[in-house]
Order: C-alpha cells, then structure tokens, then sequence
C-alpha cells in the first residue's frame, strides 16, 4: 500500500498511535545522535522529538474524547476537543524553543570540538525520513476527516523535518569549517522557527474555540447550493456558519410565498437541507421559515457569509 493510500485507509486514532511509537523511536535515534556528538543542535533536535511524544499522546486523548457521541450536557457533540489538544501542542513547541535557546546560549560560551559526526547526522537524517512520511500521510489524513488535532500533529511533524535538516546543514558546516559557533547559532534558528509554528497552531486553536466561520471554499459551496432553490418566490437571507471540529454549522432564513401550507414548505426546506448536507460533509443546518414579506433583523446590516 503506498503512502496516499494509507493516508485514505487510516483513522485519526491509529496515525495518532503511530505518531506514537514513531516519536518513541526517534527520540532514541536522536538521543542516540546527540551523545555521539555533544552537538547542542542535535540535541534541540531530540527535545523536539520528545514534545512531539507528549503532544501526539494527549491528541489521541482529545480525538478519543472527541468522538463521543452528542448527551445531555453537550448537545452538540464533543468536536471541540480537538482544538485543545492543537492548542497543547503549540504550547509544547514553545516550551521546547525556549529550552533550545537556553542550551544554545550556554554552548555559545563554552564551545568545545564535536565528535562522531558521521553516525551521528546519520541517526538524525534516518530519524527525519520516519517523521517526514508519516506527517505527509496525517496531513493528507487531516483533510480527509478535517480533524485538527491531526493537523496539527502532522505540521508539528513538518516542522520536526526542517528542524533536522537545519541541524544537519549546521553540524556538516561545523566538521567542515571548524567554526565551533555555528553549532549553537544553528539551534538558536531552529528554536526561533519553531516558536513560529508553535505561536500559529495556538492561534488557529483559539479561533476554532471562538466558533471561526467556515472556510471560504466550503462557504462558496453552501452558496452554490442555495443558488440551485433560488427563484423569485424563494431566497435565503441572515446566514451565519459556525464550524466545530468535524462539525459544521450553518444558521439561516429561508423566505417563502405566505399562502403555502405547511407542508409544502417544510417539503422544501427538506430538501434544501439534504442538498447541504450532501454538498458539505458534516453539516448542520438549522433553516429558520418565514412568510416572503416579513424581514427579521438582529442588527446585522449584511449577511455574514
């Protein structure tokens, strides 16, 4: 089975269990690199590797959580789950960018000769490889089941890779320049990439926790949709979407000629419903009927999508 196939064929429970037993063996392979080497920046390398340990085990537990099924207290499922265990993770990648540049500074006081070099970006080039194609299969994954704990796993994973070849471009130019400095100068870069990257998967969190609107493209496909029911006795207006992890919201108003019985208009409603549902996987729509010649405002002066 090749990679794109696996990336349809898996869940988010079983990458996220493999990110697992993946970040496992790369912290032994990198840690393995850094002893060899006493290379400050092969050691950024492997604490990175070890936050990706704890953020991939508590995305499982979030994904776990986040397939429970709809209760009493919440309604309308658990999906937001997801967007703690993205949030985590970006803190986690600062936290390790922050100790990276504190080794790193202590380094660029006392510097002292690498060795074992060769074994060592070896270790860190195999590890990287492991990293590098499971985060292509859980990035494919992630928009697939649109799971941002997924996503966000899968980028901290890509991060990881560029960490490591940051790393191995600096340790190589160390052994062949002897430049003692640029061991350390090239784990300070690395952290400041990282924070980067932690810095946006927290934001993206704290905007899926703020109920974000939809994507654009899924937003021209609502409207797409609604373009197919509308005529000059039907149209949609105050239209608001929310999404919530996996699930997707959409609220709005959907007017009608006043003289048609119930029946015919829920009959309508119904398959505009349907149509949404089967253009945008996941959604919700709660379509609110009124008379064609009465108007209800919140105070929005425009539709919001």
């Amino acid at each position: 089975m090749n990679l794109a196939a696996a990336a349809k064929a898996a869940t988010p429970t079983l990458l996220l269990r493999i990110s697992i037993a993946v970040a496992v063996v790369t912290i032994l392979m990198k840690t393995a690199a850094w002893l060899l080497t006493d290379s400050v920046g092969l050691l950024s390398d492997a604490m990175e590797s070890l936050v990706n340990l704890a953020s991939a085990a508590f995305a499982l537990l979030m994904v776990t959580i986040a397939r429970r099924p709809a209760d009493a207290d919440h309604p309308y499922g658990h999906h937001k789950a997801e967007y703690f265990s993205s949030g985590f993770e970006g803190l986690m990648i600062i936290v390790a960018a922050i100790g990276i540049i504190w080794a790193a500074l202590q380094r660029l006081q006392n510097p002292h000769p690498l060795g074992a070099l060769g074994w060592g970006l070896t270790l860190s080039v195999l590890a990287s490889a492991l990293n590098g194609g499971l985060a292509w299969v859980m990035l494919k994954s992630s928009k697939q089941h649109r799971s941002m704990a997924l996503e966000g796993d899968a980028r901290h994973l890509i991060t990881d890779v560029w960490t490591s070849a940051g790393v191995v471009v600096g340790v190589g130019l160390v052994a062949l320049t002897d430049w003692l400095w640029l061991d350390p100068a090239v784990a300070i870069g690395v952290a400041l990439n990282i924070l980067r990257e932690g810095a946006h998967l927290m934001w993206k969190s704290s905007q899926g926790l703020m109920d974000e609107a939809l994507e654009p493209e899924v937003l021209a496909e609502v409207r797409k949709t609604l373009a197919g029911f509308e005529h000059k006795t039907i149209r949609f207006d105050h239209i608001s979407s929310r999404r919530s992890g996996r699930r997707c919201f959409l609220d709005m108003h959907m007017h009608m000629p006043a003289d048609w019985s119930l029946r015919r208009a829920a009959a309508v409603r119904a398959s505009v419903e349907q149509a949404l549902m089967s253009a945008v996987p996941g959604l919700r729509a709660t379509i609110q009927l009124l008379p064609d010649d009465v108007e209800v405002h919140f105070g929005d002066e425009e539709d919001l999508i």
